[in-house]
């Protein structure tokens, strides 16, 4: 497991998922664990492959599923905040002068 897999996590994984989720990984943290499971940063993933959530989770890899990038090809991301134009009645703040 490294930084970028896709994997898909359900209760082999971990009790914690009833319903199983699709992550991307951030990173595989080296916090000292029971021996067969990791903690990992990960970004939780809606149905179109944008991440809706950072999560930090404790998983057993041995059970992970790898998802394929091309399972999302083709999904239009949702949009971000970023660029945005401001809300209406938005006024710019005024600097006073010193």
């Amino acid at each position: 497991m490294k930084t970028g897999d896709m994997l898909r996590l359900d209760q082999a994984v971990s009790v914690q998922f009833m319903q199983p989720i699709t992550v991307r990984v951030i990173r595989v943290l080296d916090w000292i664990t029971y021996d067969g499971w990791v903690w990992i940063d990960c970004y939780q993933l809606g149905p179109t492959g944008g991440a809706v959530a950072r999560r930090s989770l404790f998983i057993q890899p041995a059970h992970v599923q790898y998802v394929p990038p091309a399972l999302f090809e083709g999904c239009q991301a949702p949009r971000t905040w970023a660029g945005r134009a401001p809300s209406r009645g938005a006024r710019p703040v005024r600097s006073t002068p010193s």
